[in-house]
């Protein structure tokens, strides 16, 4: 879509949560230029194998950085504060996004009121673990240790347990994605800039709908169940003869279908024709369901229902997901033309236009400050001498 082509991304960005941020809007078709510090650079590059014969390109780092370019840039250096500024107004940057500490706001030059003096239009954001008034590091782990996610997963009578995503660092970023768009579409009728603030805790316990609204309006108390739900049954993950599926059966019409089902008659009793009649005898009804369906194949299981219109899926590991054709068609690829190293990488929640002309191909994730000179020198206009000694002095 031309009008996101047109838009320019600056993310001082390290971790997951600004750079799947930024990932997002690089599918858009924005310009998104990443700056890391020119010694340390984003701890993100060392992590995972290395698939690479070369430094700062490991594996964990390649999954949300591909459409993207790369710049070094030391802004604790007044060299590197005017370079931010010049990169700002020769660039004409209409989004800035960092996940800094807001300590380090003013230190770095990065603080919005000093971006709107550069560019009054500016479109700031700033991520932070609790708030532009905490200085408190946060890792995705903390975060869902913190906002109740970790209570809420894992066996009833077992330990709390992460999500088995970054719920907290891509939620955040979802939640920024939206802030964003709503941010563009003020200035496209106002023409003023704004600064946003998120914090991935206020994100993160923002999913609490249901536990929240019930435990302080009526007192009820919600925690981790299993595999099992609060409210409905039998919903829950089942055994059967080759593997597991997983059935939810939302309403009293779909267990009257499936107890019309030969091998569920034994189950149609008067007791379980009503939801809170099952939820009840939760454990005796799900343990009597795990004796039918071990007798039986996950393929027969997922025939039956679906025929009956009940929801159920097979437990799928990932190879096998992305085997499914609704995914295999919008996967993502990328591939390195320096060495050939091919990615596929995750599809987008929704396929772009950008992404459409294509071919939902990317361009490789950016080496280490790769862009360096095509930014500095081709569009900035500094001789290559003069980047050069801005390398001596660590100012890039």
């Amino acid at each position: 879509m031309e009008l996101f082509n047109n838009l320019t991304v600056l993310s001082l960005e390290q971790a997951t949560v600004a750079p799947y941020l930024t990932f997002r809007l690089a599918q858009d078709g924005m310009q998104v230029i990443r700056l890391e510090h020119p010694v340390y650079g984003d701890p993100n590059r060392f992590i995972g194998e290395k698939v690479m014969d070369e430094d700062r390109m490991n594996a964990y780092y390649l999954c949300i950085n591909a459409g993207k370019k790369a710049l070094t840039l030391n802004l604790a250096e007044p060299e590197g504060k005017q370079l931010l500024k010049e990169l700002i107004q020769k660039l004409s940057v209409d989004i800035f996004i960092t996940n800094q500490l807001p300590k380090n706001y003013e230190k770095l030059g990065i603080a919005y009121e000093i971006m709107k003096e550069i560019k009054p239009d500016i479109i700031w954001l700033g991520v932070t673990g609790f708030g532009p008034d905490s200085n408190e590091g946060a890792y995705d782990p903390i975060l869902q240790a913190r906002s109740g996610l970790m209570d809420l997963t894992g066996e009833a009578d077992g330990d709390p347990q992460v999500v088995g995503i970054p719920l907290p660092d891509m939620g955040t970023s979802e939640h920024g994605y939206g802030l964003l768009m709503k941010a563009l579409f003020k200035r496209a009728v106002t023409g003023e800039g704004s600064r946003l603030d998120l914090s991935m805790f206020e994100s993160s316990v923002s999913w609490l709908t249901v536990p929240i609204a019930l435990g302080k309006s009526f007192g009820t108390h919600i925690t981790r169940r299993g595999n099992t739900h609060e409210f409905f049954c039998p919903v829950s993950v089942y055994q059967t003869k080759d593997g597991f599926v997983y059935l939810a059966v939302g309403n009293d019409r779909q267990w009257a279908a499936m107890t019309s089902q030969e091998i569920f008659k034994s189950l149609d009793k008067e007791a379980y024709k009503k939801n809170q009649g099952r939820i009840k005898d939760v454990a005796n009804l799900n343990q009597a369901i795990n004796q039918i369906t071990r007798q039986h194949t996950t393929a027969e299981l997922v025939d039956l229902f679906t025929a009956i219109t009940v929801p159920i899926s097979p437990i799928k590991g990932v190879e096998e997901v992305t085997k499914d054709p609704r995914v295999q068609k919008r996967l993502l690829s990328s591939k390195d033309a320096a060495t050939g190293i091919a990615l596929t990488l995750a599809p987008p929640p929704n396929m772009t236009p950008f992404l459409e002309d294509c071919n939902q191909t990317l361009t490789f994730p950016p080496r280490f400050g790769e862009h360096n000179q095509e930014i500095y020198q081709d569009r900035l206009g500094y001789a290559a001498d003069t980047l050069a000694q801005f390398r001596e002095k660590g100012i890039v």
